[in-house]
């Protein structure tokens, strides 16, 4: 099987709305192969230099600290994400860097610790070896990437806006595939720019509302491209950005800006100005990464019994399914299927209309508290929070957190109010600052939506930490509803 047939197998198994799943499992595959390599080294060197070399407690206690300091290496270094743009040279030699870095810990570890049963030469023979490991699983999974991108996965969709001397950027844009941006729309008055890309991609005038654009359609970078830059002009764009948490982009050598959460980067070797509305806190927002993919892999398994138990329960308490699916709002307006455990009877959405005289929440939502589609199994369920377990394989797939705002449905969405919207710019999650509220469904919506608001703007670890360990007391007091 060739490499690119064997891409081709995964572009059938993957589809565009896992990207960020498809980014887990891949970087899951990476620690995994640090882990095995470290192994290798070890029977590799007890067989053929040391025989009386083997697995003891110094061997494992230096491997867990390797492990841990490939993480944070990993974080701290960018190494981490898989880029759009990069060449191969550019990622050996990041990873020599990294790699020398790692076994100066690994040394400077041993000694400050006193272990005298591991070799530094062992040390370095076990650092060459994760080194060509690890290359070649990041140039197997940036090829695979770039090849995944060029066939329209991954796509990061953005709308350009741009002036007559801006075709060059357009055309590399749309030239390399493999960088995977999608533009869905340019917004430009120049002729120019209309006649050469206007019968492939929309280009509407700088009149039209760029907010309606934003609340109606997915788009997840603007990137500014004017050759002169209108101060006005910017300023209302970066404000319409951090409205609805959209990325923002500079495609400018110079900017006026003075605004809180910019960052430098750089896309084609030109330099840009980033403006994002997320934690700024890298390492911490890394840690939440790393607990939401090992966490829930974890217990998925572990749970497994526990799920068969409430499955059987809940086929024997009412007829239907098991799991009851449906479509939610995630990052920046993308739709996926959130998993719950079936607590209502068939044909619930059905029988809605005939009670939404007696909704105890306001628009958009809906809630009651003694509703009467709700299965005996469904309500004990519900009350402590059971039902929302399979959302675990949803964080598992990268299309939530195990803390953050409630996904909510489409239809609640399209109600929004402007400044509400930002909320969709983190990932949702299995529980929130709303859910651990007593009596949370007596909260009126707006304040609901200013606590998650709250909760995006003063994000730390510490919090989430401290929002779970608040969901499993709301487990064992049972005050769901």
């Amino acid at each position: 099987m060739t490499f690119r047939s064997f891409s081709n197998k995964l572009s059938i198994i993957y589809s565009s709305n896992k990207a960020e799943g498809r980014k887990r499992y891949l970087f899951f595959v990476e620690i995994m192969a640090i882990i095995g390599v470290y192994f290798l080294a070890i029977t590799i060197w007890g067989n053929f230099v040391n025989p009386y070399f083997s697995v003891n407690k110094e061997l494992i206690i230096l491997g867990i600290f390797n492990l841990v300091s490939w993480i944070l290496l990993f974080k701290l270094t960018i190494l981490a994400k898989v880029p759009r743009t990069q060449r191969y040279l550019n990622i050996f030699f990041n990873f020599i860097r990294i790699s020398f870095v790692e076994l100066i810990f690994l040394i400077l570890f041993k000694f400050v610790v006193g272990f005298e049963t591991v070799s530094n030469f062992f040390l370095i023979f076990y650092s060459a070896l994760n080194l060509f490991m690890i290359v070649f699983l990041r140039i197997l999974t940036f090829r695979i990437f770039k090849i995944f991108r060029a066939k329209g996965y991954d796509l990061h969709k953005v709308i350009i806006i741009a002036n007559s001397f801006s075709d060059q950027f357009i055309d590399k844009v749309l030239e390399e595939k493999e960088w995977g941006f999608d533009v869905v729309k340019i917004i430009s008055n120049s002729r120019l720019i209309r006649e050469k890309y206007g019968k492939v991609i929309p280009v509407i005038g700088e009149s039209d509302n760029i907010r309606e654009i934003l609340d109606n359609e997915v788009v997840d970078e603007v990137i500014y491209s004017k050759s002169e830059i209108n101060d006005e002009e910017l300023k209302s764009l970066i404000r319409i950005c951090n409205e609805t948490g959209v990325i923002f982009r500079l495609q400018s050598n110079l900017s006026p800006l003075r605004t809180l959460k910019i960052q430098l980067n750089t896309l084609n070797d030109e330099s840009q100005l980033t403006l994002t509305d997320t934690p700024a806190n890298r390492l911490a927002q890394f840690i939440k990464y790393l607990g939401d993919l090992y966490f829930s892999f974890f217990m998925l398994i572990f749970l497994l019994p526990f799920f068969l138990f409430i499955s059987l329960i809940i086929k024997l308490d009412s007829r239907g399914p098991i799991f009851f699916t449906q479509e939610r709002v995630g990052l920046r307006g993308r739709r996926f299927k959130l998993y719950k455990f079936r607590t209502m009877i068939m044909d619930a959405e059905g029988e809605l209309e005939k009670l939404l005289e007696k909704n105890e929440m306001e628009a958009p939502v809906f809630k009651i508290k003694d509703d009467p589609r709700i299965t005996k199994i469904g309500k004990f369920l519900r009350k402590t929070g059971l039902d929302e377990l399979p959302q675990l394989y949803n964080v598992f797939k990268g299309e939530m957190s195990l803390v953050g705002p409630r996904p909510p449905l489409p239809k609640e969405v399209e109600h929004y109010k402007r400044w509400q919207l930002r909320r969709l710019s983190v990932k949702p999650g299995i529980t929130c600052t709303w859910q651990v509220v007593p009596n949370r469904n007596d909260i009126r919506f707006e304040n609901w939506m200013k606590m998650d608001l709250q909760y995006i703007d003063n994000w730390s670890f510490s919090k989430d930490i401290t929002l779970f360990f608040k969901t499993i007391k709301t487990f064992f007091s049972a005050t769901g509803h």
